[in-house]
C-alpha cells in the first residue's frame, strides 16, 4: 500500500471541507493513532499511508454528515487519493453508512479506533490533567459503560472492531491510550498552530 498524496496536499484537503477545530483535532489524533498502529502492527514501512488515511477519514463528516463514506471518495479523488487509499477511508462507515467491509489490518484498527479516539479524548478532558498521559484501562471503562457519557460514540462499533481484530475490549483501549499517547503533544502544538 502505497499513497501518491503528501501530508501537505492531505492536510489542504482536509482543511478544505473541515472549518470545526473540534473535527481537525479527530483527524490528527486519529492521523497520529494510526501511525503508532502501524509500527505496533509491524506495518511501519506503510505508516504514512496508514497516517493519512486516519488524517483523511473523516473528509466528508463536516459538510455532509448525512452522505458521511458516500461524498468521501469524490473529495478524495478531487484531492489526488487513489483506489486502495479511498477504500480504506469509506470501510470504516461499514454497516452503519456503507458495505465496504474492513479486510486489511489497518481497515479493521481504523473501524475499531475512530469510535473509541473520541471517547477517550471525551474522557481525557474530563482529567484534571486534560491528557491521556495519564489515563488508565480502569477508569476508561468506566465512562465507557456509562451510556451517557459521550454519547455520540458507538460502543456497538467499538466493541465489533475489537470482535473483528481478536482482541479484548482491554486490548484495544490499552493500545489506543498508547496510540494516543504517543502523539498528543504533536497533536496539540499543530492545533496551537492552526489556531494562531
Amino acid at each position: 500500500m502505497e499513497t501518491k498524496l503528501t501530508r501537505e496536499q492531505a492536510l489542504k484537503a482536509l482543511k478544505q471541507y473541515n472549518k470545526e477545530p473540534f473535527h481537525i483535532l479527530h483527524a490528527l489524533t486519529v492521523e497520529g493513532a494510526m501511525r503508532w498502529f502501524a509500527q505496533d502492527q509491524g506495518f511501519g514501512d506503510e505508516a504514512d499511508f496508514w497516517g493519512l488515511v486516519g488524517l483523511l477519514h473523516d473528509i466528508d463528516f463536516e459538510m455532509y454528515p448525512q452522505e458521511h463514506c458516500i461524498k468521501a471518495p469524490e473529495l478524495l479523488k478531487e484531492a489526488g487519493a487513489k483506489e486502495d487509499f479511498i477504500r480504506a477511508v469509506c470501510c470504516h462507515g461499514y454497516g452503519i453508512m456503507v458495505d465496504i467491509k474492513p479486510e486489511h489490518q489497518m481497515e479493521k484498527i481504523l473501524f475499531a479506533v475512530d469510535e473509541l479516539t473520541g471517547l477517550i479524548g471525551a474522557a481525557a478532558r474530563m482529567r484534571p490533567s486534560k491528557s491521556v498521559m495519564d489515563m488508565e484501562v480502569s477508569s476508561l471503562k468506566k465512562k465507557f459503560k456509562d451510556k451517557r457519557f459521550a454519547a455520540g460514540c458507538s460502543r456497538d462499533v467499538i466493541q465489533d472492531g475489537a470482535k473483528e481484530l481478536g482482541w479484548t475490549l482491554e486490548e484495544l483501549m490499552e493500545k489506543a491510550i498508547l496510540a494516543m499517547r504517543s502523539c498528543e503533544a504533536s497533536v496539540n502544538e499543530q492545533m496551537e498552530q492552526l489556531e494562531a
